[in-house]
């Protein structure tokens, strides 16, 4: 198994976060682009104002690394317009993969019909641009019930509007890696809930995010039908089989 081509290589720090200026940020981000390139891994996943120093400099490498970034991250609290706008600027950019974060807090207030609107308008936008949509709902803010009913309600706003045969486009995905659980409890990827999301949400793909420090959880993962996990150290996690990173 060549590990790299399930890994999306993982920046997600802002300056502010980190506590440095936007330049730093911006070289450090520059690095993990590097990084991809040089070990080939799957996709650079970074923040949308970086999506276009990323396309340029793969494009530069002649290398097939895909660029991902993330929409309304990391609460997903943006309305659908603001999605949208954001979508298409990072399409715009060069982005080839787009992480939305979906309203999961409206969906826990019982808006399941905003929450499907959502999906289809998002969704659509990123098939029509010949993109790969993922939806990360935030598993630890979720009851199991609710990571259930979440993960059926994009399936079928998938499937209902764009047929089975792009659900291969559309990924559900576990965390954003930057949720505050109370008492320590996990706030990434587990097995537990990814059983949960394939059983859902079958037939959209997996991606596991948060939490994934070692080569044999990724492995166990991958066993179960996880096709990417987002990962902050995936060149730690490819050359040493673990990362005590969070992300």
């Amino acid at each position: 198994m060549d590990i790299r081509q399930y890994l999306d290589s993982t920046y997600l720090e802002t300056a502010q976060s980190k506590g440095i200026s936007q330049e730093e940020n911006l070289a450090i981000a520059s690095l993990y682009i590097k990084e991809a390139i040089e070990h080939n891994f799957k996709l650079i996943m970074i923040r949308p104002d970086v999506v276009s120093t990323a396309r340029k400099m793969i494009d530069e490498a002649g290398s097939n690394v895909l660029v991902g970034t993330v929409i309304a991250f990391p609460e997903g609290t943006a309305s659908i317009d603001e999605k949208l706008a954001e979508a298409r600027e990072v399409i715009e950019n060069g982005a080839d993969e787009l992480d939305f974060v979906v309203n999961y807090p409206m969906y826990k207030r019982g808006k399941v019909e905003t929450i499907s609107e959502e999906v289809r308008r998002c969704t659509e936008l990123v098939l029509n641009a010949g993109k790969t949509a993922k939806w990360i709902i935030e598993t630890a803010a979720l009851r199991e019930d609710e990571i259930e009913g979440i993960c059926e309600l994009i399936k079928d706003t998938v499937i209902d509007n764009f047929g089975e045969e792009n659900a291969h486009r559309v990924f559900l995905k576990t965390s954003t890696g930057f949720y505050k659980t109370e008492n320590g409890k996990p706030a990434g990827a587990t097995i537990e809930a990814l059983e949960v999301m394939k059983e859902w949400g079958s037939p959209l793909p997996l991606k596991a995010a948060g939490g994934v420090r070692d080569m044999a959880t990724a492995i166990k993962m991958i066993e179960m039908g996880v096709t990417r996990i987002g990962t902050s150290s995936a060149l730690k996690l490819y050359s040493e089989g673990s990362t005590s990173s969070s992300y």
